[in-house]
């Protein structure tokens, strides 16, 4: 296994982040990627990270805190890299930062027909909470 370099995002991974995102179907028509990440970026942009291997973006993770729930967004493994652990990796490196700042639990949402992807996180210890997550857009992307 190649190793992977873990390391803040820099507003230069731009164009390589939503290219892995597009690649990793993460983008959707009401989402602008770059306007995600602008907005990231003037909040907690430390917890905004990539993963590298020989110098290429090939990873992605976003996390959040408010002060009550940590949140995970955008964690994305280039197809080629999947099923190699790096993506363990970056969610144990998220949980460490989110842990360093007191944060309790963390949360993330997967749509319920991403069946592979509930397997990976619930293969990382995460379970199905028996809540309903609710949403209203604001701001028109």
């Amino acid at each position: 296994m190649n190793t992977m370099i873990t390391r803040r995002f820099s507003e230069a991974d731009t164009e390589a982040v939503v290219s892995l995102w597009k690649a990793c179907g993460l983008v959707v028509p009401w989402n602008n990627p770059h306007l995600d990440i602008q907005r990231k970026m003037t909040e907690r942009p430390e917890l905004f990270l990539v993963g590298e291997i020989d110098g290429v973006v090939m990873s992605s993770i976003m996390g959040g805190y408010e002060g009550h729930r940590g949140w995970i967004n955008y964690m994305a493994v280039a197809p080629e890299w999947q099923k190699q652990h790096y993506g363990q990796q970056l969610v144990k490196t998220i949980e460490e930062k989110l842990l360093a700042l007191g944060c309790p639990k963390i949360n993330l949402q997967v749509r319920s027909t991403n069946k592979p992807v509930i397997a990976f996180y619930e293969s990382a210890g995460f379970s199905i909470d028996q809540a309903v997550s609710m949403g209203k857009r604001i701001i028109p992307d």
